[in-house]
């Protein structure tokens, strides 16, 4: 990408095929479990807000897609992440080792939890 995307609308388009695909599951995923999500982007990263906080991040790099829910989450689901990379603050996956629907909605619930308690 040769310019920073100022939307997410903007931003998946210029993402090879596969890998735009994957990240727009993602959104979906994301965007059933909070419908009232806001699009922005963040750290020039595609970001979805909840409650006017950062729920997710997800973004794409040449080997790699980096989906981002939160250290609590990543924490509280270690055990599920076994297949993935992952750092104290994301995770690493590709077109062909996707996120299981089940692992993103477990991960996004997790942190809405967090959200709706006020944890900072």
């Amino acid at each position: 990408m040769a310019e920073k995307a100022k939307s997410v609308e903007e931003y998946l388009p210029a993402l090879d095929p596969r890998t735009r695909s994957e990240l727009e599951r993602i959104r979906g995923i994301v965007t059933q479990l909070a419908p009232d999500t806001e699009e922005t982007m963040s750290y020039g990263m595609p970001t979805l807000k909840y409650r006017n906080r950062a729920l997710v991040y997800f973004t794409a790099s040449k080997k790699h897609m980096s989906f981002y829910p939160s250290s609590w989450a990543i924490e509280e689901l270690k055990e599920q992440l076994d297949n993935y990379k992952t750092t104290e603050h994301v995770i690493q996956f590709t077109p062909d080792n996707p996120l299981p629907r089940s692992l993103v909605e477990d991960l996004v619930r997790v942190h809405m939890s967090e959200i709706d308690a006020n944890r900072q």
